[in-house]
């Protein structure tokens, strides 16, 4: 059983930064990988980016990649989302998951996080 807290999200102009962290509980969060995920309004969830229980392999969207990066600090039990270069269109709340293998596929993951609003205004 894994527990997850999203933190750091806000309100931001565009072209700004934002980091977002996922807390776990449990001993077992380092054999996890790891995924974001966001839905905006009136739309149906979609991937952002996803991480290896090691960290060695990371994958991301085609919207974010560049401008986005996951990382993850084991000793910490914490996933991160920087999110640089921010546009209005990244405004949603934004979900982080966890599962035995990375995927790009929500549907895959077995927790979630409550989310964390992210608003980028132009």
């Amino acid at each position: 059983q894994v527990q997850l807290v999203e933190s750091g999200g806000g309100l931001v102009q565009a072209g700004g930064s934002l980091r977002l962290s996922c807390a776990a509980s449990g001993r077992t969060f380092s054999s996890y990988a790891m995924g974001w995920f966001r839905q905006a309004p009136g739309k149906e969830r979609e991937f952002v980016a996803a991480i290896s229980w090691s960290g060695g392999s990371t994958y991301y969207a085609d919207s974010v990649k560049g401008r986005f990066t996951i990382s993850r600090d084991n000793a910490k039990n914490t996933v991160y989302l920087q999110m640089n270069s921010l546009k209005p269109e990244d405004t949603a709340v934004y979900y982080c998951a966890a599962d035995s293998t990375m995927s790009w596929n929500g549907g895959r993951y077995d927790y979630w996080g409550q989310g964390t609003q992210v608003t980028v205004s132009s």
